[in-house]
């Protein structure tokens, strides 16, 4: 159980947090921060501005990144006249780097890839066509270079028995070329395709899409593409319920309890700003000032914030003293 749920690395990681900040932490308790860390955890929210290698490290971690970015940016493809939901793979690379600042833009434009196929990386996607084809990418990427490496194997015109069924990633998959004596356009039997992910799928051990759902996927296909496959995964509603990181495509722009937040947060600054004064400079000098806090590192822990509200306190004291 353990090693499925990754128990040893969320410790791992809450250690190396607890060493790295344990000053602000002996403020509060080393079990209040256990405590708030693994609801984090739980909760989906702890991989806000953490390093890539952090977001990518469990199949958990990965669900909770694209949730996370659905839920923040979703109004992309909500609000808006006719073109305004559509944004190029840079921009969108833009968006995924405020939530994790090293995210690597490789994995970005494989995702782009999916939706454009042949055309330009420059063209405009749609949130919901990006978000989907970027769910399949990053959630399954060691499962699609094993993948890659299977089609190009077969394009050659290997025997199926005699293709080799990587188990792990290497990396180099997405570069290796067909022979120039193949047409890539013609794709590749799809029965023969699917013996060969049913293999893989059952030695991996990355996370796979379930075979069942690939293989009724594929059962209406005589031959098809590698981006065909590709494209396929990210449209197929089952997959995507079976992932259980995003809602139905019907459903991607409804998230109640997140509109619910923001009616809060508009209503709370509505207020501060019809109760705030208009002419009086006096008033407005008695209002509270609060300065955005400045964060020294966007991979620091939530709890960096406890320091500086406590050294706030402590200079908003000094300057009442120096007054008086």
């Amino acid at each position: 159980f353990a090693a499925q749920r990754h128990v040893l690395t969320y410790m791992e990681d809450a250690v190396s947090q607890l060493l790295e900040n344990r000053e602000d932490i002996s403020q509060y308790g080393i079990a209040r921060f256990f405590t708030e860390y693994f609801n984090s955890v739980r909760q989906g929210t702890h991989i806000l501005f953490r390093e890539f290698s952090f977001v990518q490290a469990t199949p958990h971690n990965r669900a909770s990144f694209l949730r996370t970015f659905w839920r923040c940016f979703r109004t992309v493809g909500k609000n808006g006249g006719k073109y305004s939901n559509l944004l190029t793979a840079q921009e969108y690379h833009c968006l995924l780097q405020l939530l994790c600042p090293d995210f690597p833009v490789e994995l970005t434009q494989k995702a782009a890839r999916i939706v454009l196929m042949d055309d330009a990386m420059d063209c405009l996607m749609s949130f919901s066509d990006f978000l989907f084809a970027f769910q399949i990418q990053f959630y399954y990427s060691e499962f699609l270079e094993s993948v890659a490496a299977i089609y190009q194997d077969l394009l050659a015109g290997k025997n199926p028995n005699t293709v080799i069924v990587p188990t792990s990633s290497s990396g180099q998959h997405w570069q290796r070329q067909p022979p120039n004596d193949c047409s890539p356009l013609d794709g590749v039997e799809a029965s023969l395709f699917y013996q060969c992910l049913e293999t893989l799928c059952d030695r991996s051990k990355y996370s796979c899409p379930p075979s069942a759902l690939v293989k009724e996927m594929l059962s209406s296909a005589q031959r098809l593409t590698f981006y065909g496959f590709l494209m396929a995964l990210a449209k197929d509603q089952g997959i995507n319920r079976a992932l259980g990181a995003l809602p139905d495509k019907g459903d991607l722009f409804l998230d109640p309890a997140m509109d619910q937040e923001l009616e809060k947060l508009v209503a709370q600054v509505s207020g501060l700003s019809i109760s705030g004064p208009t002419s009086s400079s006096g008033d407005a000098a008695n209002l509270p000032v609060r300065n955005s806090p400045r964060i020294n590192s966007p991979w620091k822990p939530l709890h960096h914030r406890r320091k500086m509200d406590a050294e706030s306190e402590g200079s908003n004291e000094e300057t009442d003293s120096s007054e008086n």
